[in-house]
């Protein structure tokens, strides 16, 4: 599997059986040994790959307050789309492809929501269902895999001022932040 996303990581096409022993120094026969077929080991791929991508994508500062929050999930987002933008856009571009992709492709957005709920709680609160579901469909849409790769490819922007942008762009659509009772 890892043989598989590097070779997606090099072109957006998916990567032959052939190929993907090739670069395993592993026999075809033997990676049907594992899978049943190509459809299966791409699965699975992208089963190991989302697994990879939340474990590096530690949850920090939860409870920090508004500007540690945005810096940190900030911050760890573009540090994931850095990394799994080339196999984001493949995965995507072959979801007609690969039958259960569109069930992954939609439990990946889901997982963003959630972490969005997570570090924006407090603002989130301030706000009724349908306002908050608004909100976090605007700011799941903000931080896609696409929009980082615009701002870094189309716009040319460095790691730095790109994030920028996100906390910038969060801030702004987040509400206030309710006050803490003291001693709470």
């Amino acid at each position: 599997m890892d043989s598989y996303i590097a070779l997606l990581r090099e072109s957006p096409e998916i990567p032959t059986a052939a190929q993907i022993a090739g670069r395993a120094g592993l026999s075809t026969r033997s990676i049907f040994e594992r899978f049943d077929d190509l459809q299966s080991l791409s699965l699975a791929t992208v089963d190991h790959a989302f697994t990879l991508g939340e474990a590096e994508a530690v949850v920090r500062n939860v409870d920090g307050d508004r500007a540690i929050r945005l810096r940190s999930h900030v911050e760890t987002r573009a540090t994931t789309c850095e990394r799994w933008l080339p196999l984001w856009r493949v995965v995507v571009a072959n979801q007609g492809k690969l039958g259960d992709l569109k069930d992954r492709i939609r439990f990946i957005r889901l997982a963003v929501v959630k972490r969005l709920e997570l570090m924006y709680r407090p603002e989130l609160s301030t706000l009724g269902d349908s306002e908050r579901r608004d909100l976090l469909i605007a700011l799941e849409a903000l931080i896609d895999f696409e929009s980082w790769g615009r701002m870094r490819e189309d716009h040319g922007l460095t790691v730095e001022e790109a994030s920028g942008v996100w906390v910038r762009m969060i801030d702004r659509m987040l509400p206030p932040t309710p006050l803490r009772p003291h001693g709470a």
